[in-house]
């Protein structure tokens, strides 16, 4: 295995989150590897979005630290973390509906194109972008409907829109959080095969609940129940762990 494979990009070390009094996360630690797909799962109200949303600052953690590309980003903004290279997608679809999905492409490549605060410039001044803007949607199979409006995509293929806007920003670290809510299985599939690709050259963290998608992506999983963490493992591992099946049936140990 090559070395680089082994390399922890994203980490976090005894990440706590109180709200008032209530522990939403606690004591929680983990390392995301690059070229990996790490799972983030665990039943309703296991502390996985507040993870996600500690991790790309959306929230401050109470305690404990969290570090990117080997940096302290424990206090930074979400835009610098953003800047770093941490990109997020989200349950809801965050595409412009009435750009066409070659413009929703092009305005995300604006930031790493230097023209993000250029507002005052004519919508010709994104043409230099479009090669790249075309290589994305060649890349995660959108190339048939570049000039479609994006509110006519079907549920599936804005999904995968989102995650071609989120590859525009070149993410060192891209977190999905739930990429499979609401689809079908032909477009799991799809998405499946786009993570997969995508993983290969970045780490991929992902809170998904479908845990046959989990089985069939994850390199490493954290289970989470009650803000912390219950197991870490591969998934035939966390799978035969007995607190895991409790957690996930919802039974009490004899």
């Amino acid at each position: 295995m090559d070395s680089i494979d082994l390399r922890v990009v994203l980490s976090a070390r005894g990440l706590r989150r109180d709200f008032g009094g209530f522990v939403a996360v606690n004591d929680v630690d983990l390392d995301v590897h690059h070229a990996r797909i790490h799972a983030l799962i665990g039943p309703n109200g296991a502390g996985k979005t507040t993870v996600f949303n500690l991790l790309t600052k959306f929230l401050e953690p109470t305690s404990g630290r969290i570090e990117l590309l080997g940096h302290d980003i424990t206090r930074m903004p979400p835009a610098a973390v953003a800047r770093m290279g941490l990109a997020r997608s989200f349950q809801i679809s965050a595409i412009f509906p009435h750009l066409t999905v070659l413009d929703n492409v092009r305005v995300a490549l604006q930031r790493p194109g230097g023209l993000s605060t250029q507002f005052w410039r004519p919508l010709s001044a994104l043409d230099r972008l479009t090669p790249r803007a075309d290589e994305l949607l060649d890349a995660v199979g959108l190339t048939d409907v570049r000039n479609k409006l994006a509110v006519d995509l079907s549920y599936g293929r804005k999904r995968v829109l989102e995650i071609a806007t989120t590859l525009a920003l070149d993410p060192k670290v891209l977190l999905l959080d739930e990429p499979m809510a609401g689809m079908g299985h032909e477009d799991v599939g799809t998405i499946s095969d786009l993570i997969r690709s995508v993983a290969r050259g970045r780490a991929v963290l992902m809170v998904e609940h479908n845990l046959s998608v989990v089985a069939d992506l994850s390199d490493w999983i954290t289970v989470m129940q009650r803000g912390k963490v219950l197991a870490t493992g591969d998934y035939p591992t966390v799978a035969a762990d007995e607190r895991v099946k409790v957690a996930y049936m919802g039974m009490e140990e004899g």
